[in-house]
């Protein structure tokens, strides 16, 4: 058995990987660049190395400084995780040149696979029924224009060297034949460094099914059953589950049977995945399912064939490169339950999914309702340099409707700030009908993604429970008057103004902020600020910092009257002085601030109380 393993990855897949080598009793070595110094792989791992700048091309996708990292720590071993180096040939041939042990498929594997075309010959070649198309060597525009009118519209262009949904295009008829072919070989040069496509059938109602195989040194093959990854945004997953809704045992045992096939045509060592297009106009049928790719690396998506087998998929992957046999026997596997799996992302949805960066001043997941993957914790930073995904969210359930419904609860459960992130996405997705139903296709985001990426809004009652939080008791008390304890006043949400209703007679220890964590969402609740000077003043006299610094200077005194735009006091921050101004006529009810104090960016320096005279 290996004895030290060197993660050549970051992130969630790193961090699930010594999770694993954690519990065999392996030695773990993580990699780091400079934007992962602090990050939770590094924490994790038994010892960590750094190998170059954040940005991936002078760190994580450079071989030499990896194999060396291993080297100098005496790893016996690599695993690549994915993407990166994971499904890099030379890379892999490099490792083993290096005397060290390569956790994947044999180098050549991954040659005869990777290139789209090449791939889709040797498939036919083993019986793997295969997508109707062209993919020869033929790619003048005239000639692949034919290809495309025999082949029949819609069609879809696909770089052979593609993946991620680069270098891929849908076409509807001929007119848009011509400029189509020429954008997505322009992508693929630039991406890939080649420009070679080929052409498919475009299947009206797609759904992406693909199966989990496993081989070893030993000549044996299995499969885990299938997954469905349907649920897509511009070809990126964003919901996986296992099993397939809708699937027969007859469809299974053919489609299994195929990606066992594909598997031995190449004499695949390790977890590996091959990639099936379904026609589902009419169901799940094995003559309308076709081999699409395969990924021979592990899947981001891996958890949920684990969930549902028993399996751990990476415990394999390390026994299997050691020399030993598959675990368990093909009989000897079976589907039990169903699992889902959502990809947190660290972007905005209502702000065309931009990924959302910063610190992670809070980061709760529900772990104790399922499983959470994730790199990152709280107080760490998502950082411009490498892929948003922060977390896998994966819940399981006796059927498919109890895991929709536990992934939804966990997502709603989720609290994570000021980086935004897709949580509220997916929870409506996870409700739309097609989805609840068990009929999505790839293209049910395209559809009806306008209505999922909704801005979502908490709800009066959150929105009073913060505030009260807020209020000052002095102050909600001088606006009941003899009359309802209920009023409305004006706040900030995230920035923006709104009303909210107060119940009840306030607090005293008013919070400078709340932030209000509902849906998977989550906002920061402030007091109304009228427009002024620097730093600004609450509509309803409340004084804050806007931003950390120290105090220089106090110009008043509690009880002191004070008037429209009269200095109270004076920040000094980035070397800078910064003078905090009274906002309207009024008395200084509340004095928080004292010369030399360090504060925080909202916190409650000075409060002013009208004055009614």
């Amino acid at each position: 058995m290996i004895q030290s393993l060197l993660i050549a990855n970051r992130g969630e897949i790193a961090c699930r990987i010594i999770r694993t080598a954690r519990e065999m009793g392996i030695h773990t070595v993580a990699v780091y660049s400079d934007a992962d110094a602090k990050a939770l792989h590094v924490r994790q791992a038994d010892e960590a190395v750094h190998i170059g700048p954040s940005p991936a091309r002078e760190s994580y996708l450079v071989g030499e400084k990896i194999i060396a990292a291993a080297k100098a720590t005496g790893a016996e071993a690599i695993h690549p995780g994915y993407g990166f180096l994971s499904e890099n040939a030379a890379f892999a041939q490099a490792v083993i040149d290096a005397g060290l042990i390569w956790v994947g498929p044999n180098p050549s594997s991954i040659t005869a696979m990777g290139l789209k075309d090449a791939a889709k010959k040797l498939m036919a070649e083993a019986g793997v029924p295969v997508t109707p198309g062209y993919m020869g060597e033929n790619q003048g525009p005239a000639f692949l224009a034919e290809r495309a009118v025999e082949i029949g519209y819609p069609v879809l262009i696909k770089a052979v060297a593609g993946g991620g949904g680069k270098g891929m295009r849908k076409v509807d008829g001929p007119a848009d034949f011509i400029d189509a072919l020429a954008s997505c070989q322009r992508e693929a040069a630039a991406s890939f460094g080649n420009d070679h496509v080929l052409i498919e059938k475009y299947i009206l109602t797609p759904r992406h099914i693909e199966v989990q195989v496993f081989g070893d040194t030993h000549g044996n093959v299995v499969h885990l059953f299938e997954r469905d990854c349907s649920l897509q945004r511009r070809h990126q997953k964003v919901i996986e589950e296992a099993p397939a809704p809708g699937m027969d045992e007859v469809t299974r045992e053919a489609l299994c049977a195929a990606a066992v096939r594909a598997a031995q045509a190449v004499e695949y060592v390790g977890a590996g995945t091959i990639e099936f297009i379904a026609d589902a106009s009419e169901g799940l049928r094995a003559d309308r399912i076709w081999f699409m790719e395969m990924n021979t690396r592990l899947q981001v998506e891996h958890p949920v064939t684990e969930e549902i087998t028993g399996v751990d998929l990476v415990e394999w992957q390390l026994r299997v490169a050691s020399g030993e046999p598959i675990p368990l026997r093909q009989e000897e596997l079976s589907i039990n339950g169903w699992a889902m799996e959502a990809r947190l992302y660290a972007e905005d949805p209502t702000k065309g999914f931009l990924p959302s960066i910063g610190t992670l001043e809070l980061f709760q997941l529900p772990d104790h309702l399922g499983r959470v993957d994730t790199g990152v914790y709280e107080g760490t930073e998502v950082s411009p340099f490498y892929d948003p995904m922060i977390a896998k969210v994966i819940a399981y359930g006796e059927d498919r409707e109890e895991a929709r419904a536990m992934l939804s609860e966990m997502l709603e459960d989720s609290a994570i700030w000021p980086v935004k992130t897709n949580s509220a996405f997916l929870i409506n997705a996870l409700a739309h009908p097609d989805f609840v139903a068990g009929t999505v296709d790839t293209g049910l985001i395209g559809r009806d993604g306008d209505a999922m990426t909704d801005d979502p809004a908490p709800t009066i009652e959150a929105l009073t429970n913060a505030a009260m939080a807020i209020v000052p008791r002095s102050l909600q008390a001088g606006f009941r008057l003899n009359a309802s304890d209920v009023r409305s006043a004006a706040f900030l949400l995230d920035g923006k103004r709104v009303e909210v209703e107060l119940h009840g007679p306030g607090t005293d220890e008013p919070a400078p902020a709340m932030l209000v964590a509902e849906g998977g969402s989550v906002w920061q609740l402030t007091p109304w600020r009228a427009e002024g000077g620097p730093g600004g003043a609450a509509g309803d006299g409340a004084i804050l910092s806007p931003m950390p610094g120290k105090v220089i200077a106090v110009e008043v005194a509690a009880g002191d009257m004070v008037t429209k735009g009269q200095k109270l006091l004076t920040l000094e921050a980035m070397k800078m002085e910064h003078s905090l101004t009274a906002p309207f006529d009024g008395v200084v009810a509340e004095l928080n601030a004292t010369p030399g104090a360090q504060v925080q960016v909202e916190a409650l320096l000075v409060r002013i109380e009208k004055d009614e005279a």
